[in-house]
């Protein structure tokens, strides 16, 4: 692909992200008039009354605007968390997961939940238990020779089972009556439970995560060769793979907080932009942004709009990634070498 058809997809996705953000806004139980957010939600522009015009305002900017933020950060971190694990490990079948980091934060989630009747305390037990996890597969690298990236993905195996299992055990205690049935419904997936303030909190520390990714990608295309290779060229592979995973790990932790686990984005996007704009990582990352955030809205309007009650969004990605990944894997390979 060339510069400057690289350039123009960009500003094509950009565009697409912005008008789909702008239908959104007008999806939902409530009629909204389209004119609604130029005027200013004037009610006497809009004819109706005060009270209506006030109806509308809190509807699009503390429950609409707050879900089609979130979706569209959580879309592009988890794409760009897939992207950067692929480029890392040289693997096009790993994804965010990889490490534990969505078992340890379903399990704070979870334990949160357990032992608070606040979304805010099981958001926070997510993010440390999503790091707690990856940090442990990191941490039992230290004690088995061999290759560290096997190895470390051996840790992560043993992390991702461990945080699965203590799952099992919070579902065996909770409350079925009350607290069994929030906790599978949370792990689904889904927005509808992202309050405004949580959004606003939240999302600045994914779109600097994500900027750092980004601004890496040129030492991810380094470390895409090889240990041995990228270390002849003077990159300190275990420096920059490190802050790598922290910064992924703590992305992804933010997403699973906010929107419960969503699968295959981080799989199946990326190879979606590979397919398009090539394996460079400095065209990769943003593209795979763009179109994990386009898709995750996608989605979402599709869990709240096309049925008489919403579902979860996690089925809907599983139900939707299979047949998109089947297709991505019969024709990407000569995309990824």
């Amino acid at each position: 692909m060339t510069h400057n058809k690289f350039r123009f997809t960009i500003i094509a996705l950009m565009a697409v992200l912005a008008v789909t953000a702008y239908l959104s806004l007008h999806i939902g139980s409530i009629k909204i008039p389209w004119s609604a957010t130029f005027v200013g939600f004037d009610a006497t522009r809009l004819n109706v009354s005060t009270e209506t015009a006030l109806t509308f305002k809190t509807v699009i900017t503390e429950i609409r605007l707050p879900r089609i933020l979130a979706a569209v950060f959580c879309g592009a971190a988890l794409a760009v968390s897939g992207a950067a694990y692929q480029s890392m490990f040289m693997n096009p079948l790993v994804s965010p997961a990889l490490l534990g980091v969505l078992a340890g934060a379903a399990f704070g989630a979870s334990l949160g939940m357990l032992l608070s009747k606040s979304m805010l305390v099981a958001q926070l037990s997510a993010f440390i238990f999503g790091g707690v996890a990856v940090g442990l597969a990191v941490f039992l690298t230290k004690f088995f020779p061999g290759n560290r990236l096997i190895m470390l993905i051996m840790g992560g195996v043993i992390s991702s089972s461990l945080f699965t299992s203590l799952l099992a055990v919070i579902k065996f205690v909770a409350d079925a009556q009350n607290e069994l049935p929030a906790i599978v419904y949370w792990l689904m997936g889904g927005f509808s439970a992202v309050s405004s303030s949580a959004a606003y909190l939240v999302l600045p520390f994914i779109a600097v995560g994500m900027i750092l990714i980004i601004a890496m990608s040129g030492y991810m295309n380094v470390l895409s060769m090889g240990d041995e290779e990228a270390t002849s060229l003077g990159v300190d592979v275990k420096r920059i793979r490190t802050v790598l995973i922290i910064i992924t790990t703590l992305i992804s932790s933010l997403t699973v907080a906010l929107g419960g686990m969503i699968g295959w984005v981080g799989l199946m996007i990326p190879h979606i932009a590979r397919m398009i704009c090539g394996p460079d990582n400095r065209r990769l990352l943003p593209m795979s942004a763009l179109i994990g955030a386009i898709y995750l809205l996608i989605v979402d309007n599709i869990c709240r709009a096309a049925f008489s009650g919403e579902i979860p969004i996690g089925i809907m990605t599983s139900l939707m990634g299979v047949p998109f990944f089947i297709l991505v894997l019969s024709r990407t390979e000569s995309r990824w070498n």
